[in-house]
Protein backbone atom coordinates (compact mmCIF):
# COMPACT_ATOMS: atom_id res chain seq x y z
CA UNK A 1 0.00 0.00 0.00
CA UNK A 2 1.14 3.05 -0.70
CA UNK A 3 2.09 5.64 1.56
CA UNK A 4 1.51 9.06 0.59
CA UNK A 5 3.29 12.30 2.03
CA UNK A 6 1.23 14.58 4.19
CA UNK A 7 0.91 17.23 1.24
CA UNK A 8 -0.91 14.52 -1.06
CA UNK A 9 -2.55 13.37 2.00
CA UNK A 10 -4.17 16.71 2.38
CA UNK A 11 -4.69 17.66 -1.18
CA UNK A 12 -7.01 13.81 -1.53
CA UNK A 13 -8.70 15.04 1.23
CA UNK A 14 -9.48 18.59 0.45
CA UNK A 15 -10.65 17.32 -3.13
CA UNK A 16 -12.67 14.74 -1.39
CA UNK A 17 -14.47 17.72 0.62
CA UNK A 18 -14.70 19.92 -2.89
CA UNK A 19 -16.54 17.28 -4.46
CA UNK A 20 -19.08 16.66 -1.39
CA UNK A 21 -19.52 20.38 -1.59
CA UNK A 22 -20.14 20.46 -5.40
CA UNK A 23 -23.29 18.59 -4.95
CA UNK A 24 -24.70 21.34 -2.81
CA UNK A 25 -23.30 24.25 -4.58
CA UNK A 26 -25.28 25.65 -8.26
CA UNK A 27 -24.53 23.22 -10.87
CA UNK A 28 -22.50 25.79 -13.27
CA UNK A 29 -19.94 26.55 -10.42
CA UNK A 30 -18.05 23.59 -11.48
CA UNK A 31 -16.72 25.47 -14.38
CA UNK A 32 -15.29 27.78 -12.04
CA UNK A 33 -13.50 25.31 -10.15
CA UNK A 34 -12.34 23.59 -13.35
CA UNK A 35 -11.15 26.89 -14.62
CA UNK A 36 -9.28 28.08 -11.58
CA UNK A 37 -8.06 24.22 -10.83
CA UNK A 38 -4.47 25.09 -12.57
CA UNK A 39 -3.38 27.48 -10.70
CA UNK A 40 -4.43 27.06 -7.25
CA UNK A 41 -3.91 24.80 -4.18
CA UNK A 42 -6.94 22.20 -3.03
CA UNK A 43 -6.78 24.28 -0.17
CA UNK A 44 -7.54 27.24 -1.78
CA UNK A 45 -9.88 25.91 -3.88
CA UNK A 46 -12.09 24.61 -0.82
CA UNK A 47 -11.95 27.92 0.85
CA UNK A 48 -13.53 29.20 -2.09
CA UNK A 49 -16.26 26.38 -2.37
CA UNK A 50 -17.05 27.09 1.74
CA UNK A 51 -17.20 30.69 1.17
CA UNK A 52 -19.45 30.42 -1.86
CA UNK A 53 -21.86 28.24 -0.37
CA UNK A 54 -22.61 30.97 2.29
CA UNK A 55 -23.26 33.60 -0.54
CA UNK A 56 -25.46 31.33 -2.13
CA UNK A 57 -27.50 30.48 1.66
CA UNK A 58 -27.38 34.48 1.58
CA UNK A 59 -29.38 34.90 -1.62
CA UNK A 60 -31.52 32.34 -0.77
CA UNK A 61 -32.71 33.60 2.53
CA UNK A 62 -33.22 37.37 1.33
CA UNK A 63 -34.13 36.79 -2.79
CA UNK A 64 -37.92 35.71 -3.00
CA UNK A 65 -37.50 34.57 -6.87
CA UNK A 66 -34.82 31.86 -5.72
CA UNK A 67 -35.72 31.05 -1.50
CA UNK A 68 -37.73 27.72 -2.93
CA UNK A 69 -34.82 26.32 -4.56
CA UNK A 70 -32.63 23.53 -3.75
CA UNK A 71 -29.09 25.96 -4.07
CA UNK A 72 -27.84 23.40 -6.85
CA UNK A 73 -30.43 24.64 -9.47
CA UNK A 74 -29.93 28.79 -8.69
CA UNK A 75 -29.22 29.46 -12.56
CA UNK A 76 -26.22 31.31 -13.96
CA UNK A 77 -28.93 34.12 -14.62
CA UNK A 78 -28.68 35.27 -11.30
CA UNK A 79 -25.37 36.36 -11.08
CA UNK A 80 -26.46 39.38 -13.73
CA UNK A 81 -29.45 40.61 -11.21
CA UNK A 82 -27.42 41.47 -8.30
CA UNK A 83 -25.90 44.49 -8.16
CA UNK A 84 -23.35 46.30 -5.85
CA UNK A 85 -25.59 47.07 -3.33
CA UNK A 86 -26.93 43.25 -3.08
CA UNK A 87 -23.34 42.28 -2.50
CA UNK A 88 -22.91 45.41 0.64
CA UNK A 89 -25.95 43.89 2.38
CA UNK A 90 -24.10 40.04 2.26
CA UNK A 91 -20.92 42.03 3.85
CA UNK A 92 -22.77 43.70 6.42
CA UNK A 93 -24.62 40.21 6.69
CA UNK A 94 -21.17 38.56 7.53
CA UNK A 95 -20.89 40.47 10.13
CA UNK A 96 -23.75 38.15 12.80
CA UNK A 97 -25.56 35.83 10.81
CA UNK A 98 -27.22 32.23 12.25
CA UNK A 99 -27.53 29.01 10.51
CA UNK A 100 -28.63 25.72 12.14
CA UNK A 101 -29.17 27.59 15.45
CA UNK A 102 -25.56 28.61 15.89
CA UNK A 103 -24.33 32.07 15.28
CA UNK A 104 -21.78 33.38 13.40
CA UNK A 105 -19.67 36.05 13.03
CA UNK A 106 -16.64 37.68 10.76
CA UNK A 107 -13.59 39.70 11.36
CA UNK A 108 -12.59 42.21 8.88
CA UNK A 109 -10.12 39.97 7.67
CA UNK A 110 -12.58 37.19 7.15
CA UNK A 111 -15.15 39.43 5.50
CA UNK A 112 -12.39 41.05 3.29
CA UNK A 113 -11.95 36.85 2.72
CA UNK A 114 -15.02 35.92 1.32
CA UNK A 115 -15.31 39.45 -0.49
CA UNK A 116 -11.97 38.25 -2.36
CA UNK A 117 -13.69 35.24 -2.80
CA UNK A 118 -16.67 36.74 -4.93
CA UNK A 119 -14.69 38.81 -6.66
CA UNK A 120 -12.53 35.96 -7.84
CA UNK A 121 -15.76 34.23 -9.15
CA UNK A 122 -17.26 36.69 -10.78
CA UNK A 123 -14.59 37.57 -12.66
CA UNK A 124 -14.12 34.21 -13.90
CA UNK A 125 -18.00 34.15 -15.21
CA UNK A 126 -17.23 37.90 -16.84
CA UNK A 127 -14.17 36.71 -18.66
CA UNK A 128 -15.47 34.14 -20.22
CA UNK A 129 -18.30 36.36 -21.03
CA UNK A 130 -20.60 33.93 -19.52
CA UNK A 131 -22.15 36.71 -17.59
CA UNK A 132 -22.63 40.99 -18.51
CA UNK A 133 -21.99 42.47 -15.56
CA UNK A 134 -19.40 41.94 -12.72
CA UNK A 135 -20.77 43.94 -9.70
CA UNK A 136 -18.11 42.36 -7.12
CA UNK A 137 -15.63 44.79 -8.52
CA UNK A 138 -17.98 48.10 -7.55
CA UNK A 139 -17.21 46.95 -4.06
CA UNK A 140 -14.46 48.16 -2.05
CA UNK A 141 -12.94 45.77 0.62
CA UNK A 142 -13.21 46.78 4.27
CA UNK A 143 -10.23 48.54 5.99
CA UNK A 144 -8.04 46.32 7.71
CA UNK A 145 -6.59 47.40 11.12
CA UNK A 146 -3.13 46.55 11.83
CA UNK A 147 -2.40 43.89 14.75
CA UNK A 148 -0.43 43.98 17.78
CA UNK A 149 2.52 41.67 16.50
CA UNK A 150 3.15 39.05 19.60
CA UNK A 151 6.62 37.34 20.24
CA UNK A 152 8.16 35.68 22.77
CA UNK A 153 11.18 38.06 24.47
CA UNK A 154 14.51 36.56 24.59
CA UNK A 155 14.31 35.44 28.08
CA UNK A 156 10.99 33.63 26.97
CA UNK A 157 12.49 31.55 24.79
CA UNK A 158 15.14 30.11 27.24
CA UNK A 159 12.77 29.31 29.92
CA UNK A 160 10.24 27.91 27.57
CA UNK A 161 12.84 25.27 26.16
CA UNK A 162 13.92 24.94 30.15
CA UNK A 163 10.71 24.12 31.12
CA UNK A 164 10.06 21.68 28.35
CA UNK A 165 13.21 19.95 29.58
CA UNK A 166 12.06 19.97 32.98
CA UNK A 167 8.74 19.85 33.39
CA UNK A 168 8.45 22.69 35.55
CA UNK A 169 5.19 24.62 35.54
CA UNK A 170 3.33 21.66 34.01
CA UNK A 171 -0.11 20.51 35.71
CA UNK A 172 -0.01 16.94 37.75
CA UNK A 173 -1.92 15.44 34.68
CA UNK A 174 0.25 17.12 32.00
CA UNK A 175 3.63 15.56 33.98
CA UNK A 176 1.51 12.13 33.56
CA UNK A 177 3.03 12.07 29.70
CA UNK A 178 6.20 14.25 30.06
CA UNK A 179 8.26 11.76 30.43
CA UNK A 180 7.10 10.36 27.41
CA UNK A 181 7.19 13.19 25.07
CA UNK A 182 9.21 15.84 26.06
CA UNK A 183 12.31 14.67 23.65
CA UNK A 184 9.98 14.72 21.15
CA UNK A 185 8.67 18.19 22.64
CA UNK A 186 12.10 20.15 22.50
CA UNK A 187 12.86 18.62 19.51
CA UNK A 188 9.92 20.18 17.87
CA UNK A 189 9.90 23.56 19.75
CA UNK A 190 13.64 24.25 18.92
CA UNK A 191 13.12 23.50 15.82
CA UNK A 192 10.25 26.40 15.71
CA UNK A 193 12.27 28.36 16.93
CA UNK A 194 15.42 27.56 15.30
CA UNK A 195 14.12 27.57 11.55
CA UNK A 196 11.01 29.83 11.51
CA UNK A 197 8.99 26.93 9.77
CA UNK A 198 5.23 27.02 9.39
CA UNK A 199 3.20 24.88 11.60
CA UNK A 200 1.78 22.99 8.25
CA UNK A 201 5.60 22.69 6.75
CA UNK A 202 6.32 21.19 10.16
CA UNK A 203 4.05 18.06 10.42
CA UNK A 204 4.52 17.27 6.90
CA UNK A 205 8.11 16.57 7.53
CA UNK A 206 9.27 13.19 6.87
CA UNK A 207 12.14 11.04 8.59
CA UNK A 208 14.19 11.40 5.18
CA UNK A 209 13.89 15.20 4.79
CA UNK A 210 16.32 15.66 7.53
CA UNK A 211 19.78 16.59 6.32
CA UNK A 212 22.49 15.94 9.08
CA UNK A 213 25.51 16.45 7.01
CA UNK A 214 24.29 20.01 5.96
CA UNK A 215 22.09 20.70 9.01
CA UNK A 216 18.87 21.08 6.45
CA UNK A 217 15.77 20.31 6.38
CA UNK A 218 13.68 19.66 3.39
CA UNK A 219 10.01 21.65 3.10
CA UNK A 220 7.16 22.12 0.94
CA UNK A 221 6.11 26.03 1.10
CA UNK A 222 2.79 27.31 0.81
CA UNK A 223 2.27 27.04 -3.02
CA UNK A 224 3.94 23.72 -3.40
CA UNK A 225 7.26 24.51 -3.46
CA UNK A 226 10.32 22.85 -2.48
CA UNK A 227 13.30 24.44 -0.30
CA UNK A 228 16.38 23.41 2.17
CA UNK A 229 15.80 25.24 5.24
CA UNK A 230 19.40 25.15 7.52
CA UNK A 231 19.28 25.20 10.98
CA UNK A 232 22.03 25.72 13.67
CA UNK A 233 23.59 23.94 16.22
CA UNK A 234 21.48 24.17 18.91
CA UNK A 235 18.02 22.62 16.76
CA UNK A 236 20.64 20.16 15.41
CA UNK A 237 21.26 19.04 19.32
CA UNK A 238 17.92 18.81 19.99
CA UNK A 239 16.92 16.80 16.97
CA UNK A 240 19.48 14.10 17.78
CA UNK A 241 17.86 12.46 20.59
CA UNK A 242 14.41 12.77 18.87
CA UNK A 243 15.96 10.81 15.55
CA UNK A 244 17.25 7.65 17.69
CA UNK A 245 14.10 7.73 19.77
CA UNK A 246 12.30 8.00 16.80
CA UNK A 247 14.13 4.68 15.14
CA UNK A 248 12.82 2.81 18.41
CA UNK A 249 8.80 3.85 17.79
CA UNK A 250 7.25 1.23 15.07
CA UNK A 251 4.40 3.82 13.43
CA UNK A 252 0.97 3.20 12.27
CA UNK A 253 0.74 2.03 8.79
CA UNK A 254 0.30 4.79 6.46
CA UNK A 255 2.73 7.13 8.84
CA UNK A 256 6.12 5.38 9.28
CA UNK A 257 8.12 8.11 7.19
CA UNK A 258 6.21 10.78 9.30
CA UNK A 259 9.16 12.78 11.59
CA UNK A 260 6.70 13.65 14.75
CA UNK A 261 3.87 10.99 16.02
CA UNK A 262 1.52 11.64 18.27
CA UNK A 263 1.08 9.07 21.33
CA UNK A 264 -0.91 7.39 19.13
CA UNK A 265 2.02 6.29 16.60
CA UNK A 266 0.33 8.64 13.60
CA UNK A 267 1.55 11.89 12.18
CA UNK A 268 1.20 14.64 14.21
CA UNK A 269 -1.61 17.19 13.34
CA UNK A 270 -1.47 21.01 12.56
CA UNK A 271 -4.43 20.88 15.91
CA UNK A 272 -2.46 18.90 18.30
CA UNK A 273 0.98 20.98 17.83
CA UNK A 274 -0.84 23.92 18.44
CA UNK A 275 -2.17 22.52 21.76
CA UNK A 276 1.70 21.34 22.79
CA UNK A 277 2.53 24.98 22.08
CA UNK A 278 -0.06 26.35 23.76
CA UNK A 279 0.63 24.03 26.92
CA UNK A 280 4.23 24.88 27.02
CA UNK A 281 4.12 28.56 26.42
CA UNK A 282 1.45 28.95 29.29
CA UNK A 283 4.08 28.06 31.57
CA UNK A 284 5.99 30.97 31.00
CA UNK A 285 3.81 33.83 29.97
CA UNK A 286 -0.03 34.10 30.44
CA UNK A 287 -0.63 37.61 28.61
CA UNK A 288 0.44 36.49 25.54
CA UNK A 289 -1.21 33.74 23.38
CA UNK A 290 1.18 32.00 21.48
CA UNK A 291 0.84 29.98 18.89
CA UNK A 292 3.11 28.26 16.44
CA UNK A 293 2.74 31.10 13.88
CA UNK A 294 4.04 33.50 16.61
CA UNK A 295 7.21 31.24 17.33
CA UNK A 296 7.94 32.00 13.59
CA UNK A 297 7.44 35.55 14.76
CA UNK A 298 9.49 35.15 17.09
CA UNK A 299 12.76 33.73 15.11
CA UNK A 300 11.69 36.37 12.46
CA UNK A 301 12.69 38.89 15.15
CA UNK A 302 15.62 37.38 16.35
CA UNK A 303 17.16 36.97 12.92
CA UNK A 304 16.52 40.64 11.85
CA UNK A 305 17.74 41.83 15.22
CA UNK A 306 21.33 39.91 14.36
CA UNK A 307 21.76 40.24 10.50
CA UNK A 308 19.31 43.60 10.20
CA UNK A 309 18.77 42.30 6.68
CA UNK A 310 15.05 42.08 5.85
CA UNK A 311 15.52 40.76 2.95
CA UNK A 312 17.31 37.84 4.06
CA UNK A 313 14.42 37.93 6.60
CA UNK A 314 11.96 37.72 3.75
CA UNK A 315 13.65 34.70 1.64
CA UNK A 316 14.33 32.45 5.10
CA UNK A 317 10.21 33.07 5.94
CA UNK A 318 9.28 31.99 2.01
CA UNK A 319 7.38 35.50 1.94
CA UNK A 320 7.20 36.22 -1.71
CA UNK A 321 6.90 39.90 -1.17
CA UNK A 322 9.71 41.55 1.04
CA UNK A 323 6.65 44.07 1.90
CA UNK A 324 4.82 41.32 3.65
CA UNK A 325 8.23 41.03 5.57
CA UNK A 326 8.14 44.62 6.29
CA UNK A 327 4.57 45.07 7.61
CA UNK A 328 5.37 42.39 10.08
CA UNK A 329 8.28 44.02 11.33
CA UNK A 330 7.74 47.74 11.07
CA UNK A 331 8.13 48.24 14.75
CA UNK A 332 11.80 47.04 14.44
CA UNK A 333 12.14 49.08 11.27
CA UNK A 334 10.63 51.86 12.83
CA UNK A 335 13.57 51.07 16.13
CA UNK A 336 16.41 50.78 13.91
CA UNK A 337 15.66 54.24 12.40
CA UNK A 338 15.83 55.49 15.73
CA UNK A 339 19.07 54.76 16.54
CA UNK A 340 20.29 56.47 13.41
CA UNK A 341 19.30 59.23 14.68
CA UNK A 342 21.43 58.87 17.68
CA UNK A 343 24.05 57.39 15.78
CA UNK A 344 25.47 61.32 14.17
CA UNK A 345 27.04 63.81 16.03
CA UNK A 346 26.55 67.58 14.76
CA UNK A 347 28.46 68.90 17.31
CA UNK A 348 30.99 67.79 20.31
CA UNK A 349 29.39 68.05 23.74
CA UNK A 350 31.44 70.87 25.99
Amino acid sequence: MKEYTYQEQNNIENQKKLRELLQELPSFTLSFFRGIEPRTSSRTRLGYGYDLRIFFEFLQQYNPEIDKMKMRDIPMATLDQIKALDIEEYLEYLKLYEKDGKTFTNTERGIARKLASLKTFYNYFFKKELIVTNPAALVSAPKLHDKTIIRLDIDEVARLLDNVESGEQLTGKQLAYHEKTKVRDLALLTLFLGTGIRVSECVGLNIDDIDLKNNGIKIIRKGGNEVIVYFGDEVLEALLPYLEERKQIEALPGHTNALFLSMQKKRMSVRSVENLVKKYAKTVTTMKNITPHKLRSTYGTNLYNETGDIYLVADVLGHKDVNTTKKHYASLEDSRRRMAARAVTLREKQ
